[in-house]
């Protein structure tokens, strides 16, 4: 699961345009933008480019080998094809039936009640979004009735007409933004009472900022990265938390969405035998401070790599072992050497053993004996 060398070929250049002035990065737009708001992005391949379908006109066709009356809660049933509708389910024009693999189907979100497809990120805080909107609407209301609390003027007046006209005559005077402040005069009889609250009392930027934060965790964006009102006091404006927050939002959101696209276009873009499709971050302006974690982590294997060697592991498998973390690959490929029985770069055998002065004199004292008896 460790991925490999990164390599390209001529395959691949469909990626890098699919579709006439377009690139790798508008290809991968359009992907997140069709499973952020309906759950699932299809494409297909044709001979110079590559066709998105739009999400609400395909239907995904299930069925089971094992039982042709199947529906989609079966356990054996499965994605046997795709169905896109040209105009939509209700136009006039015939489907096209599309086979599993001639679709890059990408669904990051499984949908809990039909795992077959994909569900939006939009849909669980519907009731956030909702709540956001009628807060907003709220404020835009404050400021067009006058930016100031809201008042009940009652008044003795039993001409429907006259009272009528008064009402037209206080809206022209006070109300609106451009009538903010002014002094309210009422004529003899008349009483205004102020109800409601203000900005201060409601503290929108407490009820606003929570529901932000909410929406921004679902989207899987730290708010220190989108900028949002709770994100910009206090620690969270220190160097040390976005650069926290930078890491959580690239390891938890991106890297997992873009490994599963490259996984979903595997569909039309088949790799290599032995190879798979898969993403080049190294030139990337937000992961750039990985390029300096990432080369630190290489001077460390580096070290670990030259360690095992002078302990007398075969280098081959030290190299993999560090490379993959697993230093369970060491196992059964030492040298039976310490560092100082080495060989020298370029020599291959056993080294010979140094000579034992002892032992030497021995042989010489039994060959002088030998001589002696001869």
């Amino acid at each position: 699961g460790v991925p490999g060398d990164l390599f390209g070929n001529q395959d691949l250049a469909i990626l890098e345009n699919p579709w006439p002035n377009a690139q790798t990065g508008d290809l991968i737009s359009r992907a997140v933008q069709d499973v952020d708001l309906a759950g699932n992005f299809f494409a297909v391949r044709r001979p110079n480019r590559i066709r998105r379908l739009r999400p609400d006109w395909v239907s995904i066709i299930l069925g089971s080998d094992s039982d042709p009356e199947a529906d989609a809660t079966d356990i054996d049933a499965e994605v046997i094809g795709y169905a896109y509708h040209p105009g939509g389910y209700y136009s006039d024009r015939d489907p096209v039936i599309l086979m599993p693999e001639q679709v890059a189907h990408w669904a990051p979100i499984p949908d809990p009640l039909a795992g077959y497809r994909g569900m939006s990120w939009l849909t669980p805080i519907l009731r956030e979004i909702i709540g956001d909107s009628a807060a907003r609407d709220h404020k835009v209301k404050f400021f067009e009735n006058g930016a100031t609390p809201n008042m009940v003027v009652s008044m003795d007046l039993d001409d429907p007409d006259k009272f009528k006209r008064l009402v037209e005559q206080m809206d022209a005077e006070y109300k609106g933004v451009a009538n903010a402040y002014k002094t309210l005069y009422l004529a003899a009889g008349a009483t205004a009472t102020p109800v409601g609250a203000n900005f201060q009392q409601l503290d929108f930027k407490t009820v606003q900022g929570a529901g932000e934060v909410r929406i921004a965790a679902a989207a899987g964006i730290h708010p220190v990265i989108v900028g949002l009102a709770e994100s910009l006091a206090g620690s969270s404006l220190n160097s040390g938390n976005f650069q926290a927050a930078r890491r959580l939002t690239a390891d938890r959101t991106l890297r997992p969405l873009w490994g599963g696209l490259a996984s979903a276009l595997q569909t039309i873009v088949p790799a290599p035998s032995g190879a798979r499709l898969w993403y080049d971050d190294r030139h990337i302006p937000f992961l750039a401070d990985d390029v300096k974690d990432a080369a630190e982590v290489r001077q460390m294997n580096s070290a670990a790599i030259r360690q095992l060697i002078d302990g007398g592991f075969d280098p081959d498998s030290v190299v993999d072992a560090v490379v993959s973390g697993d230093l369970g690959r060491l196992k059964g490929n030492h040298t039976g050497l310490v560092s100082v029985q080495l060989l020298p770069p370029g020599t291959t055998g056993d080294p010979t053993p140094a000579p034992n002065p002892i032992d030497e004199g021995r042989a010489l004292l039994a060959r002088f004996v030998e001589g002696n008896a001869r």
